[in-house]
């Protein structure tokens, strides 16, 4: 098999990380997945599903680990323009408790971006809307919308139980 093609493996895979994710894992059809990249373009399909195997077995094997972070929800966070009185700010725009129709939920402990990523990933699943997202030191809040609150109270609370290894 040309080396071009598993570069071009590769390459594909870091537009998709989600793949190199499931790859991982080791529950990927790797027929689909080289049809999905557009591997098959300039090799057949059997030769780049034969890269994307061994790909994947060169990957360490997909793991998660628990995190020791305490999960609080703040509610009537609101946009404030001074970052002092934010829990979170970026740019100038922050968000901090007051009269507003947010809610953060906030994880302080053992959190980095792995935990955010994978906070993410569960509040996208959970079709929760976040307004805001953000991790420093031992701190990750994320912001949604008020009736959101507790979903996403629970969405933090399973992906910091299962953050990626």
């Amino acid at each position: 098999m040309p080396d071009t093609l598993a570069a071009d493996v590769r390459a594909a895979l870091h537009d998709h990380p989600f793949l190199h994710t499931a790859l991982r894992a080791g529950v990927v059809n790797h027929a689909a997945a080289a049809r999905f990249l557009g591997l098959d373009a300039e090799a057949d399909v059997d030769a780049a599903a034969t890269a994307l195997r061994r790909h994947a077995d060169a990957l360490d094997g997909y793991g998660t680990e628990s995190r020791d972070a305490r999960v609080t929800m703040e509610s009537r966070l609101g946009r404030v323009d001074d970052p002092e009185d934010a829990l979170l700010a970026v740019n100038g725009a922050g968000f901090a408790p007051g009269e507003g129709a947010l809610t953060g939920v906030l994880a302080t402990g053992d959190v980095d971006a792995t935990a955010l990523g994978g906070v993410l990933g569960r509040l996208g699943v959970a079709d929760v809307a976040v307004e805001a997202a953000g991790v420093a030191g031992d701190a990750l809040l994320v912001v949604v919308g008020r009736r959101d609150g507790p979903d996403a109270v629970r969405a933090v609370e399973a992906a910091l139980d299962g953050v990626p290894a």
